[in-house]
């Protein structure tokens, strides 16, 4: 009831009266009440004037159930919303649920995270109050040779995301990296589940560096956020909004089609290795190679100086650019 009553207050101008939100809702003044003090206990900025009733002036940066609720149509996602203030990591709290018997399609979302993780094992630093960190759990009918492709999907839908949000051109960093102003400003972590060789869940984990500032001296050369890029502040949960929206509307044609073929072109509009030269690291040597794109598969296409043509996967070897991150 309370984000009915927040989302009530968010799409209307000016006062609502009490009375129109008890017949709206089915619910009494004195709970509405109660309800509009547990809001303004959470941050919400909420006025009210007798006889005019209540009026929203302001919300918290929070990416709460009920702020997400506020900005997410109510039929994007078949399963719930989670949020923690804390949690281990959002990965790990999906795949808990998932052996619970959660339905596909929750989202899990933490304010911080104690233990986030990034690609082979590294550490995803994850502070709270300026960033979010979430995962999808989904159950989709597909081979799990093709589940990794569900990391390109998620990159796409980052990428425009991320676009849409700085007003700026974002980038794809093979497979998974956002890039803004070659700064890494988001990772992706997906993790399947397969039993009997079939798929029982796959959990993609996302990590969106938007409103930080500061960042630890190992990772300062290479890691941005939105606002530090552009300076603008991002409201994190309209964003996250959006990503889910992007996000589900890809996923689901990429399981009708059971083909990333449709995103191809997308995806190498976006690649930031295209046609530049990259050190190909491939157990613990490395090898100059120029990126061409990526196929359906979602391998890497590479040219070598005598023009030889070979593809790589990711889970077998890492991109770096010639003389840094990109």
């Amino acid at each position: 009831m309370k984000e009915k009553i927040l989302a009530f207050l968010r799409n209307r101008d000016g006062f609502v009266s009490g009375q129109t939100i008890c017949e709206e809702l089915g619910v009494s003044r004195t709970a509405i009440w109660k309800y509009i003090n547990v809001l303004r206990e959470e941050g919400y900025e909420i006025e009210s004037v007798t006889r005019k009733g209540y009026r929203l002036l302001q919300s918290p940066d929070v990416v709460t159930r009920e702020e997400l609720l506020g900005y997410l149509p109510a039929h994007v996602l078949a399963g719930e919303i989670r949020y923690y203030n804390t949690v281990d990591s959002t990965n790990e709290a999906a795949k808990r649920a998932a052996s619970a018997g959660i339905s596909a399609e929750s989202i899990f979302i933490a304010d911080r995270q104690t233990s986030g993780k990034g690609r082979r094992g590294r550490v995803w630093s994850s502070p709270g109050g300026e960033d979010v960190f979430f995962s999808i759990l989904l159950r989709p009918d597909l081979s799990p040779e093709a589940a990794p492709l569900l990391t390109l999907v998620a990159a796409l839908a980052a990428v425009e995301t991320a676009g849409k949000h700085s007003g700026e051109a974002c980038q794809i960093k093979w497979p998974n990296d956002i890039v803004l102003h070659d700064k890494k400003i988001c990772g992706i972590l997906t993790e399947m589940s397969v039993e009997m060789d079939e798929i029982d869940c796959v959990v993609v984990g996302v990590g969106f560096n938007l409103n930080r500032l500061q960042f630890d001296s190992e990772i300062e050369d290479m890691a941005g956020s939105i606002r530090k890029e552009t300076g603008k502040r991002i409201i994190r949960a309209a964003f996250l909004a959006d990503f889910i929206q992007i996000f589900m509307d890809k996923y689901h044609r990429f399981l009708e089609e059971e083909s990333f073929s449709m995103f191809v072109e997308a995806y190498n509009d976006h690649l930031i290795n295209k046609g530049r030269q990259v050190r190909l690291v491939r157990r613990g040597q490395e090898l100059l190679r120029t990126a061409l794109g990526i196929n359906e598969k979602g391998e890497l296409i590479l040219e070598d100086e005598n023009g030889t043509i070979e593809t790589v996967l990711s889970g077998e070897v890492s991109v770096r650019g010639l003389y840094g991150y990109v």
